[in-house]
């Protein structure tokens, strides 16, 4: 079931031809409250369908909703922010897709008893920058196949709107890649390491011959994080 958002008011933090939220949710909506969200994002070049087929191998106490990125790049086919390789990748465009996620997120999250965040590639650039904007709000974050941004790669080299000092190492952060990841480039996994420590309470797995992919066996080590991390007493 797919719901559009429409904004009387957009925020000023993004722009105001961004189109109207669309979110595809994995229960209906009397069935949601007080229970636990899950916010998915895709990865480049994906929509908000791509990772829904996870939901049904997560513990089925959460409620997921998938969110659509807000360029367009083809028909069906998406982006939160250009490519950090692009000429066009700036830390505003990175700012405004954050403000874009939350401006709905805000709209939701009182009807949860916690928000978690999980992303896919680009995704997880998206799941991080959240998290390092807003501290305190969210439960875990899941990043797979992905990365943290390095606002330093656009020439921000004093960057206050990552509120990275108030991340202090308590938030769960489960990271699962294959070293041999084709697709991220060995900068962004630097990076990503130099990021993880000292900020987030790492788990950090390894799987050999996916490549940029998700598998079987790191699903199930992802439920079984949510449950330690999030639904344990």
């Amino acid at each position: 079931m797919t719901d559009a958002v429409t904004d009387a008011q957009r925020p000023e933090a993004y722009p105001a031809d961004y189109p109207d939220h669309q979110i595809l949710w994995s229960r209906p909506e009397p069935e949601r409250a007080g229970t636990p969200l899950i916010v998915m994002f895709h990865g480049y070049g994906s929509n908000e369908a791509d990772l829904m087929g996870l939901a049904g191998y997560l513990p089925e106490d959460f409620t997921v909703a998938a969110l659509r990125a807000p360029q367009t790049l083809a028909p069906g086919a998406y982006q939160w922010f250009p490519l950090m390789a692009a000429q066009d990748f700036t830390m505003d465009s990175v700012e405004a897709a954050v403000e874009y996620a939350l401006a709905w997120l805000d709209e939701v999250r009182s009807q949860h008893s916690s928000v978690t965040l999980l992303g896919f590639s680009m995704g997880m650039a998206m799941a991080t920058s959240l998290l390092r904007r807003r501290p305190a709000d969210f439960a875990a974050v899941v990043g797979l196949s992905g990365f943290a941004v390095d606002p330093s790669a656009a020439g921000a080299a004093d960057y206050s709107y990552f509120r990275d000092a108030e991340l202090t190492g308590s938030v769960p952060l489960f990271w699962g890649r294959d070293q041999a990841d084709p697709v991220i480039t060995a900068d962004k996994v630097e990076y990503t390491m130099g990021w993880v420590r000292g900020h987030v309470a790492l788990t950090k797995i390894t799987y050999p011959g996916i490549g940029h992919s998700i598998s079987g066996p790191e699903i199930a080590h992802v439920k079984e994080f949510l449950e330690q991390a999030v639904l344990k007493p």
